[in-house]
């Protein structure tokens, strides 16, 4: 049997590329333990992780990791570089402290903040800040010290974080098995006429790999559900409550949009335009003006609730609603209450 060829290897941007042609006399096997077998420093879970969000193709197709590789197959495989890799450094950054205690602290993100450091983000982040106001902070799976979930950048709102490692290992826990309650306010573009739920695998985009969407069919992506109830209607926009069932990258924003309903803002996703509404230059202005207000998406994590991995008390935390978001929801009341009259 000949061996199999590793045709390309090389990194490039933020990704590691793979190019891999299995040989001819190939027994079927799946694809994910073919790649571990034969990539060095890479975990299945990694390799599958790849594969949910459409990076492993086999003769020019997205395939599941449980894909069967048959002979003179053409593996591609892209990775995000690990975030491991990166040197962690504390900096003096202020953070806001919502509650802390021996366990764990509950900060609240600000906007135009990345959680942790990547690529293009190698300080400034939340991370950084955290390991200059705290010591000796657990390291979760990914090397990221005490990180039990993740916010967007431009995404505000509440954030838990573990100070040891139980908390680390009982947070994650509830976060995993969905036993816990988070909720996000979100303004959305249209008249959201009842509350619902959206239920649709999300993963990244094939055509565009920096923003995500919803596969219908289920072929590609991670499965995820998103409740939603409606909280006030201002015509052609709506505010909204989140709740997540599952906790996806962008996964409110690519829901609300696959329902028709994108982000107010959402510059990523098509919301900082005007996507509802009249063709009159005053409202186009209008519109403008908002967007200007709220340079983002119109979207934070008003509350969180969980139990308390050391007491096993039921804790709740609610935030405001930030001031950029509060400034805008205002404008929308007096423009709606004035339509009304007109």
């Amino acid at each position: 049997m000949e061996e199999n060829e590793i045709l390309e290897e090389q990194e490039e941007g933020f990704f590691e590329h793979h190019r891999i042609v299995s040989d001819k006399g190939q027994k079927l096997m799946r694809l994910d333990k073919f790649l571990v077998d034969r990539l060095e420093r890479t975990s299945r879970n990694r390799i599958q992780n790849a594969a949910d969000d459409g990076y492993v193709k086999a003769n020019g197709i997205p395939v599941k990791s449980s894909y069967k590789v048959k002979p003179n197959d053409v593996i591609t495989i892209e990775m995000p570089y690990p975030v491991r890799d990166m040197e962690l450094i504390a900096e003096d950054i202020p953070i806001e402290i919502v509650y802390e205690d021996d366990a764990l602290v509950i900060l609240m993100k600000p906007k135009n903040m990345v959680v942790h450091p990547g690529f293009g983000n190698f300080s400034g982040t939340l991370l950084n800040a955290m390991l200059f106001h705290f010591q000796n902070l657990p390291m979760n799976p990914d090397a990221r010290p005490g990180l039990v979930h993740r916010l967007d950048k431009n995404t505000t709102g509440l954030m838990v974080i573990a100070k040891t490692e139980e908390a680390l290992t009982h947070l994650g826990k509830q976060f995993f098995d969905r036993t816990l309650d988070r909720r996000y306010v979100a303004l959305v573009w249209g008249d959201v006429k009842e509350d619902g739920t959206v239920i649709g695998n999300t993963g990244r985009s094939l055509k565009d790999r920096k923003v995500f969407t919803v596969f219908p069919e289920g072929d590609h992506g991670k499965h995820a559900v998103t409740h939603y109830k409606v909280l006030k209607r201002y015509g052609y926009v709506t505010l909204v409550e989140c709740k997540l069932e599952t906790g996806r990258t962008h996964q409110i924003r690519v829901h609300m949009k696959h329902i028709g309903h994108t982000l107010f803002g959402d510059f990523e996703y098509g919301g900082d335009r005007v996507l509802k509404g009249t063709t009159f230059t005053k409202y186009k202005q209008f519109v403008q003006n908002c967007l200007d207000l709220l340079p983002r998406q119109a979207l934070h994590a008003r509350t969180l609730s969980f139990t308390h991995p050391a007491t096993g008390e039921w804790m709740s935390f609610e935030s405001e609603l930030p001031d950029d978001m509060q400034a805008v929801l205002d404008k929308w009341e007096t423009y709606s209450q004035n339509s009304m009259k007109g």
